[in-house]
């Protein structure tokens, strides 16, 4: 969320001048999320509507069994720079590490047998490190204790910070939220049900310039409102049409009314021809 935000303000930039700074943006939020959370002993918003702490299970360890399970000093200074050099330097100086082995094609046949030995022993690491995550969140929804790998090496565990909380959450959003969603859900079922030529008959003369002339007016597509390319006319009443605008209207709609004078549609004619076409309804 503050990495979309931070873009945002970036927006109006030189495009692709973030994306070389990814690796550096993204180890400078994780350090701030850092600093003003695990650092100050304090939780992180996410973390505070589940009423969770960390707790250092090395103390609970020595002291022996807990009475409720929620007591337990919090994290050590140690811990708490072993948790921001794991959780922001690791993760920072692997992600230099891809970027720079994809830019210079480690992996490419054609590379020097050190740099394809290095990309194997890049993706061997990689591999490792996904099965042993997933390793750890089988036996952390077996226990429930160590989220992942970084908790379980420095065992820091999450543990309720008051036994009895009352949450007061505001729904606000929630119904909000609702609300767009069925009024979205409602325009997505009544917008193919409505006729598209009679809308924007009906909208444009707000929008269209009072000084043109009827003359002007007649030339044009009513449908797609441009110069049709092949004019056909649309009988009894004679109105101009491109042929694919009149043609796919009075195939969809049986009983089509000329967007002009709301007269029914019962043929087409190609202007300057005799012949006429009879449309789908009759």
């Amino acid at each position: 969320m503050l990495k979309e935000q931070l873009v945002k303000v970036f927006s109006l930039m030189k495009p692709g001048m973030l994306f070389q700074y990814e690796p550096e943006l993204d180890a400078f939020l994780e350090f701030l999320i850092w600093r003003f959370s695990i650092w100050v002993d304090k939780p992180t918003p996410g973390i505070a509507l589940m009423n969770l702490r960390y707790r250092d299970e090395r103390a609970v360890a020595l002291r022996g069994k807990v009475r409720t399970g929620l007591e337990g000093p919090g994290l050590t200074f140690a811990q708490k720079m072993w948790y921001c050099v794991a959780a922001v330097g690791g993760q920072y100086i692997w992600a230099c590490l891809q970027s720079f082995s994809a830019f210079r094609r480690w992996g490419d046949s054609e590379q020097r047998p050190l740099a394809r030995r290095a990309w194997g022993l890049m993706q061997r690491i990689e591999g490792l490190f996904k099965a042993a995550s997933f390793g750890n969140l089988l036996i952390f929804l077996y226990t429930g204790r160590y989220r992942n790998l970084i908790e379980r090496s420095l065992q820091a565990r999450l543990v309720y910070e008051s036994p009895n909380m009352n949450r007061a959450v505001s729904f606000e959003y929630m119904n909000r939220q609702l609300v767009w969603n069925e009024f979205s859900e409602m325009l997505l079922l009544l917008l193919p049900l409505l006729n598209s030529s009679t809308v924007k008959s009906f909208l444009h003369p707000f929008s269209k310039d009072k000084s043109s002339s009827s003359k002007e007016d007649d030339s044009i597509c009513p449908i797609c409102w441009a110069s049709p390319t092949l004019v056909y006319l649309a009988l009894p009443c004679r109105h101009r049409y491109c042929y694919y605008c009149l043609r796919t209207r009075c195939a969809a709609v049986p009983s089509f009314q000329c967007s002009r004078c709301s007269k029914p549609v019962v043929a087409m004619q190609r202007h300057g021809s005799d012949v006429e076409h009879k449309t789908q309804s009759q």
